[in-house]
């Protein structure tokens, strides 16, 4: 099975990679952004004549959460034009598309867990593209995956794990947003159910969730991180509104993933036994 990668140097991207030689079956090409433009569509029709991939797993997007608010234009171009772009050439070729999303396509409204068939309603510019590149995948192809996950980290590219190991090196108090709820995710373990999607060879296309199950808030994380890397460090919970930000953040972004465990027949690890499990990788 041959699969294009696009967007290898993020951190998803540096995941997929890391892993990659542990999947001999499945052919990973790994693409950056200098190499496939994904805003460029003559760009992404050069490699798939070339390689024509059974699967592209678009791990390219525009992230900066609290830029996107004064760079719209920036992020809607490659968060929805990119994702329209590739899910064109894929149809045409016939490849089948995996495209990671976000909990910030939700409101935050909600006090449970998050269901696919659940209402989106963005509040910030990165996620309202993030919204309108999975409608315009919807809308363009059949065989597609969007696998909306959350609160990534790893040992790779920027995170609000390598944020706070950094910080402790310079601070010896930080005050961490409280009450905010979600799932802390790890980029590995996202690689790795994307690669058993793409081995299950699976046509139960649509919208799945993905994220490490469990709930916590960024202070409940950021004290679990330092705990397992045995830092010493005084932590203050705060509120969102201590912490202002461009962006507005869901209050409550916990996403439900008992569809995608049972689909593929896989037992997802809890949040805090996979950062325990990962942490001697950072």
């Amino acid at each position: 099975m041959v699969v294009a990668v696009v967007g290898a140097n993020g951190q998803l991207g540096q995941a997929l990679q890391h892993i990659a030689a542990n999947h001999p079956a499945v052919q990973c090409h790994f693409f950056s952004s200098k190499e496939i433009d994904i805003t460029q569509v003559t760009s992404i029709e050069k490699v798939w004549h070339q390689l024509k991939p059974d699967f592209c797993i678009n791990a390219a997007a525009y992230t900066a959460v609290d830029k996107a608010e004064s760079e719209s234009d920036k992020a809607t171009l490659i968060n929805v034009d990119g994702a329209r772009n590739l899910a064109t050439i894929c149809k045409e070729f016939n490849t089948t598309l995996l495209h990671i999303s976000t909990d910030f396509v939700f409101d935050g409204s909600k006090t449970t867990p998050y269901l696919e068939s659940d209402t989106t309603n963005p509040q910030s510019v990165y996620g309202t593209t993030k919204r309108d590149g999975e409608l315009a995948i919807i809308n363009t192809m059949q065989a597609y995956f969007i696998i909306r996950t959350s609160w990534l980290y790893s040992q790779f590219g920027n995170n609000f794990m390598k944020t706070m190991l950094r910080l402790s090196q310079e601070r010896s108090a930080l005050s961490i947003v409280d009450d905010q709820i979600g799932s802390p995710t790890h980029a590995i373990d996202l690689a790795e159910m994307l690669l058993t999607i793409i081995q299950s060879k699976s046509t139960a296309y649509g919208i799945y969730h993905f994220s490490n199950p469990g709930s916590s808030s960024w202070y409940g994380f950021a004290k679990k991180i330092f705990e397992l890397n045995k830092i010493s460090i005084l932590l203050h919970p705060i509120t969102t509104s201590q912490y202002p930000t461009p962006a507005k953040r869901p209050h409550y972004s916990v996403l439900d993933v008992s569809k995608i465990e049972s689909t593929f027949k896989v037992s997802i690890k809890k949040w805090d036994v996979a950062l325990e499990q990962h942490a001697n990788e950072a």
